[in-house]
């Protein structure tokens, strides 16, 4: 079992067969190293121990017994110390023992550097278990040699090692050794770290949520507030044609506007505001009576074209009756007069436009249709004495009227002239040239174009219109259906005038007249309406009842030069 083991001197093969060192004989029966003494003692000879004897661990020294190997030293015996009176040592010694076996990790150890006792081997059994030397007593003892412990089954478990200074066994077989297992500790500190980790990454993901998420927002807030990043650029149409077509209210609101004007009047201390429209390139404008009243007979009157030129007018000729008047300017190029339609061919719902000046806001465009035909209205009536009564059979509209807009254009489809704008009906039920200040409710009234011509052509020609009359004086407190004849005239004569149209068609005071032309009336204010719809020397065939009878009569108008 130990060949290839390098000799030892003095040692000897045990019974199994491995190699019992010999312990070196001591009177003493002990082995101890010598403690250093103090320097000034006096130190025996090199290799000579305590008491004259050759030390056999020395390495230089002479003796036999330096070959043989030192005996195991107890850790359970005291320190000896030297014999009393024996020479101190020559020069300090090592606190230790020194290795005649230079044996690993130690080797020879320095000259004071402190070393564990040294641990000398044991008999070994035949396995390599290290057997237990026992401690050797104090008593001096004659060397004997060890004897070998039992073997050791080759399937039971190592006796522990219970000396603590024990060294190990060069040639000892290896005990087994555990597998590496990683400790607690560290498996905890890596799951810390993995979790700090995950925290980590965990958080940084939600920071960049975040991030991402306020930012998404303000991005999305500024598309779409302002339809992308950086300046703002909405979508537009190209430029187009500026034409359109003629029948559509911006085709006829194009041809008709250069052809209206504004009118400014002043005097007597009163102002207004109306509107007119050129009749032709002489200068004469066509507007309504109550728009020029305010002149008088030295106001001003002052005509804003839609080029933004002004020029000063002039009153022609003006009616009550009819609420027209005629204005001229002078020294005004390039005028353009609005062609005159025919409001006979008028049916309702008919498109219509109309152009005014409300509030003063000239060139004011709107449109609708025709409401009603034939629509006997009357205004003014200001004055108490009847002179200031305008009577209209005239064209309802919705298309929106204020005030400002007397005297303005209704247009057809064509752009040609169908109506002047006369009056509204304001909210509060009253019928007035200027509606007040309240404001279109959608009922608007216009002068047919075909009574205003020929009114207009009158004033241009003589400064003033005719009237058809039938010569008659009427019951304006009549309440029944129909217009009455009064029993007495307005000035004293008689009420049916002697030589007119009625006295020639046989009407007396008291009949009640109930139709005209087959149409019915139902007020003395609608027969006169009706009345002055025709021009004087138009035939009319009268429908009355007198004592209960009704009979038709057929009479010529007569003409009156009453303004």
């Amino acid at each position: 079992m130990n060949e290839g083991k390098p000799g030892t001197p003095g040692a000897s093969e045990g019974p199994d067969g491995d190699f019992v060192l010999a312990r070196p004989e001591r009177p003493d029966g002990d082995y101890e190293p010598p403690r250093p003494h103090d320097a000034t003692a006096s130190t025996p000879a090199a290799g000579v121990p305590d008491g004259g004897a050759p030390d056999p661990r020395h390495r230089g020294g002479t003796s036999a017994d330096a070959s043989e190997p030192a005996p195991a030293q107890s850790t359970d015996a005291p320190a000896s110390t030297p014999a009393p009176g024996a020479d101190a040592p020559a020069h300090p010694q090592p606190l230790h023992d020194p290795d005649p076996y230079s044996t690993p990790p130690y080797g020879e150890p320095g000259p004071w550097a402190p070393a564990p006792p040294v641990q000398h081997p044991a008999a070994t059994p035949a396995h390599g278990v290290a057997v237990g030397v026992p401690p050797v007593p104090h008593e001096a003892a004659p060397a004997a040699p060890v004897t070998p412990a039992a073997p050791v089954a080759q399937d039971a478990p190592a006796a522990p090692v219970t000396d603590p200074w024990a060294r190990y066994d060069p040639w000892a077989a290896p005990a087994a050794v555990a597998p590496l297992q990683q400790a607690d500790p560290v498996e905890e500190d890596v799951r810390r770290r993995r979790g700090r980790r995950r925290r980590a990454l965990a958080g940084g993901a939600l920071v960049i949520a975040l991030v991402s998420g306020v930012a998404g927002g303000v991005v999305g807030v500024q598309l779409e507030r302002n339809g992308g990043i950086g300046a703002v650029e909405l979508p537009q149409a190209g430029v187009e044609a500026p034409d359109r077509d003629p029948d559509s209210v911006a085709g006829i609101a194009a041809q008709a506007l250069p052809s209206v004007v504004t009118l400014h009047v002043s005097g007597g201390g009163k102002a207004g505001t109306g509107t007119g429209f050129v009749l032709d390139d002489r200068g004469h404008i066509l507007t309504n009576d109550h728009v020029v009243e305010p002149a008088g007979e030295d106001g001003d009157i002052t005509v804003a074209f839609h080029s933004g030129d002004t020029a000063e007018a002039t009153v022609v000729g003006r009616d009550s009756g009819y609420d027209l008047a005629v204005v001229r300017v002078k020294g005004v190029r390039g005028l353009a007069p609005l062609p005159l339609g025919n409001s006979d061919n008028v049916r309702v719902g008919d498109p219509v436009v109309a152009i005014g000046a409300p509030f003063d806001l000239a060139g004011t465009v709107t449109s609708g249709i025709i409401s009603a035909r034939e629509r006997p209205i009357t205004a003014g009536g200001e004055k108490g004495d009847g002179s200031d009564v305008s009577y209209v059979d005239a064209l309802q509209t919705d298309a929106p009227i204020n005030p400002g807009n007397s005297g303005g254009p209704l247009l057809d489809g064509k752009g040609r002239v169908i109506g002047i704008n006369s009056a509204i009906r304001s909210a509060d039920g009253g019928l007035d040239p200027e509606g007040g200040q309240s404001g279109s409710i959608g009922l608007g009234f216009a002068i047919p174009i075909n009574q205003g011509k020929r009114v207009a052509e009158e004033l241009i020609e003589t400064g003033k219109a005719t009237h058809p009359v039938i010569g008659i004086t009427l019951d304006m407190e009549y309440s029944g259906d129909g217009a009455r004849v009064a029993a007495e005239g307005s000035d004293g004569g008689p009420p049916v005038s002697t030589g007119g149209p009625g006295a020639e068609a046989g009407i007396r005071p008291g009949d009640v007249i109930t139709k005209v032309d087959g149409r019915p009336v139902h007020s003395g204010e609608e027969l006169i309406v009706k009345t002055r719809a025709h021009r004087p020397g138009d035939r009319l065939e009268l429908t009355l009842e007198r004592g209960g009878e009704e009979r038709t009569v057929s009479l010529v108008l007569g003409s009156s030069d009453d303004g």
